[in-house]
C-alpha cells in the first residue's frame, strides 16, 4: 500500500487542489475500469491522464479525436506487402496499456464505437482477425461539455463502458495562485516516478476484487439501483452492470483507505462518479449529478 500512497501523493503534487478527483481516478484504475473526464478545456484533464500513466508505470499513447478521425487511426490497419504478397497488420495507438482518447466527443459516432470492443473485450477485430490488447488495458477519455461547438454526444452504450465520470473543475483560489506562480504543471511530468509496474498493478486489482462485501452492503447497493428505476426523474434506471461497477469502485476506495472490507462510506464516496453518466434526466436541463446525489441522500442503509 505504500506504493499506492506514493502514487497518490505524486498525483496531488501535480494536480493542485483536487484530491477527491485524483483519488477517484486512481480508484477507477485499481478497480480495472475506464475513466471519463468531462470538463471545460484547460483545467488539467490531459495532464491527469498522463500523470496516471507515469505513476502506475504504464505504456501510454494519446489520440486527439477530431471530426475527420477514422477507426483505423485508432485501431490500426492491414497493409499489403507486394514483395511477400500478403497483408500485415500495423497496430494503432489502442495497443498500449493506457490510451488517452482526448476530446473523444469531437469524433464521429463511428470512431467512438470503434472503441467499444476494445473497452469491453480487451481486443479489437480488424479485417476479420481478432487481436488481443496489452494487459492491463485502460482508456481514459476526456470530453468537453456537450453543446460546445463541434461535439457529438456519446451514445449510452459507450458511456456505460466507463466505470466513472469525473470533473476537475476550476482549482481553489490558493491552488490557482500557486499554479500561476509556478507555471504549467506539465513541465513536472518528467519528474514523476513510477510507484508501480503493470504486474504489481494487476496484483492490486486482484486484491480489490477479493475484498469482502457484507450482505447488508450488497442489499444497500440493490436499494440504490431500485431507487433509480422507481424514480420518475430518470428516463431509465441503473442496470445490474452499474451495480457491479459500483461495488468494484467501492472496493477500490476501501483499498485506498487501507481496509480489507467495504463500508457504506466507500459506496457513498464513489456513487455519483459511477452512476451519474449512466442516468438520463427526464426533465431537460436537469443535472444527473445533482439528482444522483439527492437520491443517495434519501436512500437509507438497510
Amino acid at each position: 500500500m505504500q506504493s499506492v500512497s506514493f502514487a497518490n501523493r505524486q498525483l496531488n503534487a501535480l494536480i493542485l487542489g483536487k484530491p477527491q478527483a485524483t483519488r477517484l481516478a486512481l480508484a477507477c484504475l485499481l478497480a480495472g475500469g475506464h475513466l471519463l473526464i468531462e470538463d471545460v478545456p484547460g483545467v488539467g484533464k490531459t495532464t491527469l491522464a498522463h500523470s496516471l500513466a507515469a505513476v502506475l508505470g504504464l505504456s501510454y499513447r494519446r489520440v486527439q479525436f477530431t471530426s475527420d478521425l477514422l477507426p483505423a487511426d485508432v485501431l490500426g490497419s492491414s497493409v499489403f506487402l507486394p514483395a511477400e504478397s500478403r497483408f500485415e497488420f500495423r497496430p494503432g495507438p489502442v495497443f498500449s496499456q493506457l490510451l488517452l482518447a482526448d476530446e473523444i466527443n469531437r469524433a464521429s459516432p463511428k470512431v467512438q464505437s470503434a472503441l467499444l470492443e476494445a473497452m469491453e473485450e480487451q481486443q479489437v477485430s480488424v479485417d476479420g482477425v481478432t487481436h488481443s490488447l496489452p494487459s492491463p488495458f485502460f482508456v481514459i477519455a476526456t470530453q468537453n461539455p456537450f453543446g460546445q461547438q463541434g461535439t457529438y454526444p456519446l451514445p449510452e452504450s459507450q458511456l456505460d463502458r466507463f466505470l466513472m465520470r469525473i470533473s476537475l473543475g476550476y482549482p481553489p483560489a490558493e491552488a490557482e495562485l500557486r499554479l500561476l506562480q509556478e507555471g504549467d504543471r506539465r513541465q513536472l511530468l518528467p519528474k514523476l516516478q513510477a510507484a508501480l509496474n503493470p504486474a504489481q498493478l494487476q496484483v492490486l486489482q486482484g486484491q480489490v476484487a477479493a475484498l469482502h462485501v457484507a450482505p447488508a452492503l450488497a442489499a444497500y447497493v440493490l436499494a440504490l439501483l431500485q431507487a433509480t428505476r422507481q424514480n420518475e426523474q430518470f428516463v431509465h434506471g441503473l442496470s445490474p452492470r452499474a451495480g457491479l461497477g459500483l461495488l468494484a469502485a467501492a472496493k477500490a476506495w476501501a483499498l485506498l483507505e487501507d481496509r480489507d472490507h467495504v463500508l457504506p462510506e466507500d459506496i457513498k464516496a464513489v456513487f455519483v462518479a459511477v452512476v451519474a453518466h449512466r442516468l438520463t434526466p427526464r426533465q431537460p436541463g436537469s443535472s444527473s449529478v445533482e439528482l444522483a446525489q439527492r437520491l443517495l441522500d434519501h436512500v437509507p442503509l438497510a
